[in-house]
């Protein structure tokens, strides 16, 4: 009778969690496994519910007395790979999809998650075929289509991707993933419009965004202004803020009164853009009376952004280029500022993907080293800056970072440089933004706000983009930017006076 009853409870909260309801399923979880504690799937299904709580913990314990329970059961094999990707453990992760697989080599869920975890570590056709195999088992369409697209988006196929999201959103319109997804597929192909409208869906995306802040007043979406106070804040990283911040004076200019919200490490150098009435960092106390608010990557959608309509002003930062004069004036030649990684999001295991694809080391930067005529002034920060404590052999690298405060502190050394050579960072967006000469290094799957095929870029008139030819293949871009820096270093000598 107890057994009947635990397994009564079991799947009235299974019935309440199909239908979504989580939170609501847990105590019929917890009831059943009070009348049964080795009641296996009631383990499982606690720890899925933990998990989709964010009780991360909690839940690897459910899993794992389910497996210790039994051994062979391929679901918690898979229920606990998923939650060490969600942690960043890909080894873990994989190895738990692999044993689901051994144990079922049909299981749809682990062939799709473990395509999942191949293609964050760098194994992206194996991932595509894991992903079309997950489809043809019958997994999940919608998710399935979702991760599709991004194998097919890191292998530079947008207009494939394109259609994986449009089939997954003709099944389930509402799926914020697809379109998120479609979003990137279509802006990097240019096609502003829509592409804007379904990059609003990146709220939804746990992945792409922080949630939404919370905040009664409406959201500005173009609606005429006569005065009204509108509220702009940053979202995601410091590139994304200095490069949308430029949208900031245009909703001055069309009526607005602007506070400007922003990290404190930007603050003083947002002091130089224009339009704005008030800024204040994120760590300030409440925020002042406003009408409308508008996080700044929706910008481009509320100005109905278009290829043609890009805002590019050849600047919209300003600096001071003589701040640096005590350690720049010295130096011979052409002053070359360097970037050679990027920040590394740990925490989240796609954006982890990313930063370790746009980033080399400075030995991948050693050819260029050795052109006459050039001095190298280090703008990294972070873990990678170490990588100067053993530099390449006869690299002169002038390491300044003891003087970079903040981003106001970068800006003045820029402002100080002939040329910045960037992967794919904020300083580059930076340097684009203050108008100086900048060469950003791209990796093979670009960013989609550098489109496709391209060596330029309608947001900076000062970038030049040197892309990868093939996944990693940072000898290439190097050997291009040595073969274009010797051509700079060689005109700036010819022009210098006798």
């Amino acid at each position: 009778m107890t057994l009947a009853q635990s397994h009564i409870e079991h799947e009235r909260g299974f019935a309440l969690h199909r239908q979504g309801l989580v939170k609501e399923a847990e105590p019929f979880y917890r009831a059943a496994l009070s009348l049964d504690p080795d009641c296996k799937e009631a383990w499982m299904n606690l720890g899925l519910t933990a998990f989709t709580l964010g009780r991360r913990d909690e839940a690897q314990a459910c899993q794992r007395e389910a497996l210790r329970l039994d051994p062979d059961t391929p679901d918690a094999h898979n229920n606990l790979g998923m939650i060490h990707y969600s942690q960043g453990r890909l080894a873990e992760a994989e190895n738990c999809f692999r044993a689901a697989l051994r144990l079922a080599p049909g299981h749809a869920n682990a062939t799709l998650n473990l395509g999942s975890v191949r293609q964050l570590g760098g194994h992206v056709e194996e991932a595509e075929a894991l992903f079309r195999h997950a489809l043809a088992l019958g997994v999940d369409p919608v998710h399935a289509n979702s991760n599709l697209a991004l194998a097919l988006m890191e292998q530079v196929r947008p207009a494939e991707a394109e259609l994986c999201c449009r089939e997954a959103l003709a099944i389930n319109p509402r799926s914020a993933e697809a379109r998120a997804n479609l979003a990137l597929a279509l802006l990097t192909q240019g096609r502003l419009e829509e592409g804007w409208q379904a990059y609003e869906s990146r709220w939804e995306v746990e992945a792409m965004s922080d949630p939404a802040p919370a905040l009664p007043q409406p959201r500005w979406t173009g609606q005429a202004l006569h005065g009204e106070t509108v509220l702009l804040y940053a979202e995601q990283g410091f590139g994304d803020t200095l490069q949308f911040c430029r949208y900031a004076p245009m909703v001055a200019a069309a009526g607005g009164r602007v506070v400007l919200v922003v990290p404190k490490l930007l603050r003083r150098l947002m002091t130089t853009l224009d339009g704005v009435a008030d800024l204040l960092t994120e760590e300030d106390g409440p925020l002042p009376p406003f009408d409308y608010h508008c996080p700044l990557l929706s910008l481009p959608f509320a100005f109905d952004t278009k290829m043609a309509t890009i805002p590019a002003p050849a600047t919209y930062l300003r600096a001071d280029a003589d701040a640096w004069a005590d350690v720049l004036d010295p130096l011979p030649g052409l002053r070359i500022g360097l970037v050679w990684a990027g920040k590394s999001r740990t925490a989240q295991p796609h954006a982890a993907a990313i930063d370790k694809r746009r980033s080399m080391r400075l030995a991948d930067m050693a050819p260029l080293f050795s052109v006459p005529g050039c001095s190298f002034v280090s703008l990294q920060l972070g873990p990678p800056a170490r990588q100067m404590q053993a530099p390449p052999p006869g690299a002169v690298l002038h390491d300044v970072a003891h003087r970079l405060d903040d981003w106001a502190d970068t800006a003045d050394l820029i402002m100080g440089l002939d040329l910045v050579i960037a992967v794919d960072t904020a300083v580059a967006h930076l340097a684009g933004a203050l108008g100086k000469p900048v060469w950003m290094l791209s990796r093979f799957d670009a960013c989609w706000r550098w489109f496709l095929d391209r060596d330029d870029t309608p947001w900076y008139p000062s970038m030049r983009i040197f892309r990868q030819t093939s996944r990693g293949d940072w000898a290439g871009v190097i050997e291009q930017v040595r073969q274009a820096l010797e051509r700079e270093a060689v005109a700036a000598t010819s022009s210098c006076p006798a």
